[in-house]
């Protein structure tokens, strides 16, 4: 059974944050990644693997937004070079219980390759990123991150949808948000 450690980036991942979070100790979590170890996917690169586990316990950082729910918007740009849009977040709200859960484990080679403060422990994996959704299938994507990658603007990755595919999430994310 592989020795699964916790990375410092995954502490911010609780409750009381924006981010989908486990209900329950990160010692309990990083056990039940290694009961699960055997069922990993391959990541995005050689070294990050994604870690299906059961959804129970675990919630996703979306808001069901109600007519009292407090909401900011906010009008910047994610990073340097993109165009700022107008974002809104829930500023209270109970996270959604998760339906699927991945976990982005990195091997420990990978992490260093950051930097020698990008592991957090000495184990061969740590567990860098609980992804929590509040759906079976996939969550659409913002309008505005589909419009920018349908419009091949910067930060977007070039890609088509249907009229259905952009009604489909203006719908979706018009009684939610992400926690703020």
């Amino acid at each position: 059974m592989a020795k699964i450690g916790i990375n410092a980036l995954v502490l911010r991942q609780t409750p009381e944050s924006k981010y989908s979070h486990f209900d329950g100790s990160f010692e309990e979590l990083s056990k039940l990644v290694e009961e699960c170890f055997w069922a990993a996917a391959p990541g995005y690169r050689d070294g990050v693997v994604l870690v299906p586990l059961p959804p129970e316990r675990f919630f996703s950082g979306v808001v069901e937004l109600t007519p009292d729910t407090p909401l900011k918007a906010e009008f910047s740009a994610r990073r340097k070079g993109e165009d700022p849009y107008t974002s809104v977040v829930a500023l209270g709200g109970e996270k959604l219980p998760a339906k699927v859960v991945e976990v982005v484990c990195y091997r420990r080679g990978v992490l260093l390759e950051e930097g020698p403060n990008a592991a957090s422990t000495e184990a061969e994996w740590e567990i860098v990123s609980l992804n929590a959704r509040a759906t079976e299938g996939p969550e659409p994507l913002t309008p505005v991150a589909m419009a920018r990658n349908f419009l091949g603007l910067a930060g977007g990755t070039k890609a088509d949808y249907s009229a259905e595919e952009f009604a489909r999430a203006i719908m979706y994310w018009s009684k939610r948000a992400m926690r703020g």
